[in-house]
């Protein structure tokens, strides 16, 4: 995840380069350029007596970079023929170097001689090799003074025992411009210092797209010419909604895009002041207006910004950033927390839905080796597969429910048989708990499957019977209706959630809800999107879960429609067949039908 400081240099004038809006609104700020190495390293004196501590405490760190050096090098085992080679001789090639007597006698001595504290001899001994190599004429050896660098970072984090964060450094409002951003990393930025970010890297409905819409910041993937194009500290744009990204923007931009985000401030204060109001359409029809939970810290947001309860709790934050599992009291005391914090509002908690782009370096070899992550061993099949990862979790969220209302959702279910046993497994942790004289609500929390897969929306009806509730994952199924990796810039733009096959499984999927009378909520990114919002109610969905930035727009338009007006503007919609012809007549609105019922109340 970076951007080679030696191609980008900075260069001269206005510059607009495109790529995939995947989180709207305008951002303007410094250029903060995510590159490796850069730790502020502390720098003191020792005394004589401190010299031989500070030795060993270096030799640890060393001992410490070792390992993590060698359990890497046997996951890049696993990588396809031809990837693996590359990566484990890498890999090795960082080993050598941090076994190098001269990196090590160089530390040791200026430890010694300088009496330096040891990130800061590091830190000069890391300087003078990689100086060493980038003044040599054969352009491979010069590229290797990045690797002594990198070589460098790892040995200096481990002495300050500081978790890789490449984010903590940047100056507030800074715009993070970087090959490629991942869910994890997006985990580590701190709203209140990011103004946006843009990649080369991603496509609009990866996970670090999705985080991004969640914190309600401007962000573009998919800026395939990022590289080589502005240097850290440059003023830049993010027009999220029409995206492009502006490099040096002229002072006339500049200003008509300052005058734009103005704008956008007028019109996000007008909708907080929706904030209260119920979610009714104009005949009187309640709808539930919930929204997705990425972290435990945003929980804030969530009621600031009104929601009627937590739709989806993406629990993968329990994983990220760290080497091993967390424990099921670990993950209990964060869910009471939270359930504490809603005060009577529902919680609904999504168990761990990893795989595929998604990263989880705790999970270490649970997951293997995959052909196609995106279709293998991932989300309820994981969990399954390993009980103890799923009963921890499901252990968890049962004791949670003992404060609060709490629904259990199991993501990527294919089969009536995969939720009879998450079922059978929770009534045993019940059981267990029981024994154990722990806490429990007076009843199981209801259980519920997300409906992302073509099979389970094809089946609704099957899976209603053993079900409390349907949560459906419009991300997801789109995808794999489609069979389009949302995550890969190349076909991203042939994603669409309007197509006509996954309208049609949406509305399966409401309707053997509405049939077997149990609750139905859509929870992807389409819930959020005001272009669907009068479809899906017209569809017969009450209840969306969305981010939290995008709730009040969405708020806005059911209070501003009658339901006969919804379901008469659904039924043309599900007429079409072509895909542009349903986007325009999304986009025109109901309005736009001629003796359409108003549905306002008389």
């Amino acid at each position: 995840m970076k951007i080679s400081a030696e191609r980008n240099k900075k260069s001269e004038g206005e510059k607009i380069l495109r790529g995939i809006g995947v989180s709207s609104g305008i951002a303007i700020g410094p250029a903060f350029v995510i590159e490796q190495g850069g730790i502020p390293v502390p720098e003191y004196t020792l005394s004589a007596g401190q010299v031989d501590k500070e030795v060993k405490r270096f030799q640890a760190a060393v001992q410490k970079t070792q390992k993590q050096l060698g359990l890497l090098k046997s996951k890049a085992e696993m990588l396809p023929e031809g990837a693996d080679e590359d990566v484990g001789l890498l890999l090795e090639a960082y080993k050598g170097m941090v076994s190098s007597s001269r990196l090590l006698r160089g530390v040791e001595e200026t430890i010694s001689e300088a009496k330096l504290n040891a990130e800061a001899a590091v830190q000069r001994q890391i300087g003078v090799i990689a100086s060493g190599f980038a003044s040599m004429e054969d352009e491979y050896l010069a590229a290797r003074a990045d690797d002594v660098r990198e070589v460098g970072a790892r040995l200096i984090r481990n002495l300050l025992q500081q978790k890789y964060n490449p984010f903590e450094s940047a100056p507030p409002s800074s715009i993070f411009l970087a090959e490629e951003i991942t869910p994890a990393d997006t985990a580590l930025m701190d709203p209140s210092r990011v103004a946006g970010f843009a990649a080369v890297l991603g496509g609009a409905e990866g996970h670090a797209a999705i985080m991004a819409r969640a914190i309600g910041i401007p962000a573009l993937l998919g800026v395939t010419e990022l590289i080589g194009g502005v240097a850290t500290g440059e003023i830049v744009i993010i027009d999220g909604h029409a995206g492009v990204i502006v490099l040096r923007p002229t002072p006339e931009t500049l200003q008509a895009y300052k005058a734009q985000l103005a704008k956008q401030a007028r019109e996000t204060k007008k909708l907080k002041g929706l904030r209260n109001m119920p979610a009714v359409t104009l005949d009187g029809t309640p709808v539930r207006v919930e929204a997705n939970l990425e972290l435990p810290r945003d929980i804030d947001s969530v009621l600031e910004a009104g929601a009627t309860g937590v739709g989806l709790l993406r629990t993968e934050f329990n994983f990220m950033n760290r080497p091993n599992l967390p424990s099921e009291d670990e993950q209990f005391e964060v869910l009471r927390d939270l359930v504490k914090k809603m005060e009577g509002r529902p919680l609904t908690v999504r168990t761990l839905d990893v795989g595929g782009e998604k990263i989880a370096s705790a999970l270490g070899d649970a997951l293997g080796e995959s052909i196609n992550p995106a279709l293998g061993l991932r989300a309820i099949r994981l969990g399954l597969r390993e009980p103890k990862l799923l009963d921890a979790q499901l252990g968890a969220i049962l004791r949670a429910a003992a404060y609060g209302p709490v629904r259990i959702l199991i993501p990527m279910v294919s089969s009536v048989d995969q939720m009879k046993q998450v079922r059978e497994r929770l009534v045993a942790i019940e059981k267990r708990l029981q024994k154990r004289g722990v806490k429990l609500p007076s009843a199981l929390p209801p259980l519920g499957a997300m409906i992302e897969i073509p099979a389970a929306a094809l089946a609704a009806d099957a899976f209603s019977r053993v079900c409390n509730f349907f949560a459906i994952g419009s991300n997801d199924l789109t995808q794999y209706t489609l069979a389009i990796d949302r995550g890969d810039e190349r076909v991203a733009g042939l994603y669409n959630p309007y197509h006509p096959a996954v309208l049609r499984l949406i509305q399966l999927t409401i309707a053997a809800a509405w049939r077997a009378n149990i609750p139905v909520s859509l929870c992807g990114e389409m819930a959020g999107d005001p272009l669907a919002t009068v479809l899906l109610l017209g569809l017969g969905l009450r209840e969306f879960s969305i981010a939290p930035s995008r709730l009040p727009r969405i708020k806005n338009v059911i209070r501003s429609v009658g339901l006969p007006q919804a379901v008469a503007f659904a039924q043309e919609v599900l007429k079409l067949t072509d895909e542009a012809a349903i986007r325009g007549l999304l986009e025109s609105g109901p309005e736009s039908l001629s003796g359409a019922a108003s549905g306002r109340k008389k």
